[in-house]
């Protein structure tokens, strides 16, 4: 022990006064041994970023030793896009402060995230790459994404290849998405979740439409519903189902078929050189209606159906689902007046029918609704009778006369010239109006053709039988001067008729022109019932007063040639209103209609004898001119009447 003690060399320069107070350590050592303890420890920085290593963690906070003094603690809720963290694994932390008030290391995964973010987003946009992101909330238009701690915008239109109806599904989880924008000014980041879907749907495609055949039958699902047709996903590849590919029989829409998200097979009717366009069929996949029809339907069965078009031309009646039929607007009823086919139907109607044409290689049939009902036309002699009269309608309006309806499918034509009697009609509107009921006699049937020629003056008797008795040559009557025309002037004459006379007839007897509106006498020179003209002269009662002599003298002192051209000039045609309103002509009319009825019964007596037929006949022809007689005189004495009243 002694002998070690002895081998033992002094400390030079030791400080007894350090160790007698407790401090062992030399300057030189103390600072040595701080030097060598400094360099155990992380040099680090305020605000600056580094990289530690997950300690320990729970579910509040994240423990990260970074090799400083001290562990830093951050939030769970900064590592929600990673739920796969844990103990051992490296990650970024930005120094926000050494030490707090606790001396406690503040650190910030969030922070160091956006430090470096836009470095790793535009990176992920440049090389296409996968990033993961988190979805925290929905937004107009689409979702926000925190994204290498940046809020990215995720649109709606780019969650899914399909439409998405509930955004909120997608809220709080963690989903792969790539970088499709950025734009550095307004930091904004747009990202894709559906780039990534159509990356795997391409390959699919593409394998899809390598196999794609007409003919072929595939399964698809409804992806979108138009009002001309529906969309179908064949497994990444879109194929359009045309609306009238959906059904045999006619529908209005599109989802009186199919429903969206529905599954269905669809046969390939046809696509483009790149198959780009995929034409779909459904109704295909089940056979045709015509094809499975009855055979035993045949050209006059009476068949039900219901109206699903309708036209101006006629309707389409649907007899079976995908049979059709039309119904022209002519072969739904009998009448001849036009009409249109949405006066006799409507859409959705049920109708019965007679099938009129068939023809199932062309699949078309032709249909009747009047056939249900007798043709009126078959017995036409028998109802409507030449000269029978009848009620009708007034159809329609021409120059030339007028269309009227007495019953559905019976027309007619009254013709201008048959309206009236002595009125001259320039329109058929003057008489009657459309809708209007007229009575009309039957004067002619055109069975083949389907006409009837009708008349309404025929109804009433032919006044100028009359007037033949009454304006007789010679005869005398008051008349007022009504208009001058070309070459005269019309004469207004009692009963509603009217005359005319020339220029050199309308001389008074002091050699003044007679004016209008003047009342004069007049003497009837010429009447023609068959033309419906009376001529008259003023001057030819005050040349006869005067001593002219007689109209036959006078015929005999005047040329043959000068009197034929004043009997062959042009007189126009005056013509007036119907005279049966009048009490003296009425009365006259049923004096000469009693008289016939006489002259008839005599004629019934005499085929019984024919000595007594010769007798009567005699007898008849003397009394003609009684008859005449007396009707002047009955004309004459009401003429006298009137005067004394006036």
């Amino acid at each position: 022990m002694t002998d070690n003690l002895k081998t033992v060399a002094p400390i030079e320069e030791f400080d007894w006064d350090a160790y007698a107070k407790g401090d062992v350590y030399s300057k030189e050592n103390k600072e040595k041994l701080t030097e060598s303890y400094d360099n155990t420890l992380s040099k680090i920085n305020d605000k600056e970023v580094v990289t530690g290593t997950v300690t320990s963690m729970n579910k509040r906070e994240v423990v990260v030793n970074i090799g400083y003094k001290s562990d830093g603690v951050v939030s769970m809720n900064e590592f929600r896009y990673n739920p796969e963290l844990k103990v051992g694994d490296e990650v970024e932390v930005y120094i926000e402060s050494q030490e707090d008030k606790k001396g406690q290391l503040i650190l910030s995964h969030k922070k160091a995230r956006a430090s470096r973010s836009w470095d790793r987003v535009n990176a992920a946009l440049e090389n296409n790459e996968v990033i993961k992101g988190y979805i925290k909330c929905r937004t107009k238009g689409g979702m926000i994404v925190d994204v290498f701690g940046i809020e990215a915008f995720l649109p709606g239109s780019q969650i899914d290849v399909k439409p998405i109806r509930d955004y909120d599904i997608f809220v709080d989880k963690t989903m792969e998405f790539k970088v499709v924008k950025i734009n550095p000014e307004f930091k904004n980041v747009v990202v894709s979740h559906k780039a990534l879907i159509e990356e795997e749907l391409e390959q699919q495609k593409k394998e899809i439409i390598s196999k794609l055949e007409k003919g072929q039958v595939l399964e698809g699902v409804v992806k979108n519903v138009t009002s001309y047709g529906v969309f179908v996903d064949l497994g990444g590849v879109d194929g359009l189902i045309h609306i009238t590919d959906l059904s045999w029989g006619r529908i209005q829409h599109p989802d009186e078929v199919v429903r969206l998200d529905d599954k269905i097979n669809v046969v390939i009717l046809d696509f483009d050189d790149d198959k780009k366009r995929i034409a779909l069929g459904l109704k295909q996949l089940t056979p045709h209606p015509w094809d499975a029809m009855d055979d035993s339907l045949k050209v006059g069965d009476i068949v039900k159906g219901k109206v699903v078009v309708i036209a101006d031309y006629g309707a389409f009646v649907e007899v079976a689902a995908g049979v059709e039929g039309l119904i022209h607007v002519s072969e739904m009823s009998w009448t001849q007046h036009l009409h249109s086919a949405q006066d006799f139907m409507k859409v959705g109607d049920e109708v019965e029918a007679v099938i009129l044409t068939l023809d199932r290689e062309e699949r078309k049939m032709s249909l009747g609704v009047k056939q249900l009902k007798p043709d009126p036309w078959d017995n036409i002699e028998e109802k409507y009778p030449v000269g029978s009269t009848h009620t009708a309608t007034v159809r329609n309006f021409t120059n030339f006369g007028a269309f009227v309806e007495i019953e559905e499918g019976v027309e007619g034509l009254i013709h201008i010239s048959d309206l009236s009697w002595t009125k001259k009609i320039k329109h058929p509107s003057e008489v009657t109006e459309i809708g209007a009921p007229i009575k009309v006699q039957v004067l002619e049937i055109d069975k083949e053709n389907r006409r009837l020629s009708l008349g309404h003056k025929q109804l009433e008797e032919n006044p100028w039988d009359v007037f033949e008795t009454i304006f007789t040559a010679g005869s005398v009557h008051e008349g007022t001067i009504l208009e001058f025309v070309d070459k005269g002037a019309v004469i207004a004459l009692p009963y509603g008729v009217e005359g005319f006379a020339t220029p050199k007839h309308l001389v008074k007897e002091d050699g003044s022109q007679a004016q209008v509106d003047e009342k004069l006498e007049f003497k009837v020179i010429e009447f023609n019932k068959d033309a419906k003209r009376i001529i008259v002269s003023h001057s030819r009662i005050h040349e006869d007063a005067q001593g002219g002599g007689s109209d036959e003298s006078r015929k005999g002192k005047r040329s043959g040639k000068k009197e034929n051209q004043s009997s062959t000039m042009a007189i126009p045609v005056m013509e007036k209103t119907t005279l049966g309103d009048i009490e003296e002509l009425a009365a006259l009319k049923e004096k000469l209609d009693n008289q016939k009825v006489a002259a008839f019964k005599k004629e019934a007596k005499a085929k019984a004898n024919k000595e007594e037929e010769a007798k009567v006949a005699e007898a008849e022809v003397k009394d003609e001119p009684k008859i005449a007689t007396e009707a002047e005189e009955t004309v004459e004495n009401k003429t006298e009447e009137t005067k004394s009243e006036e």
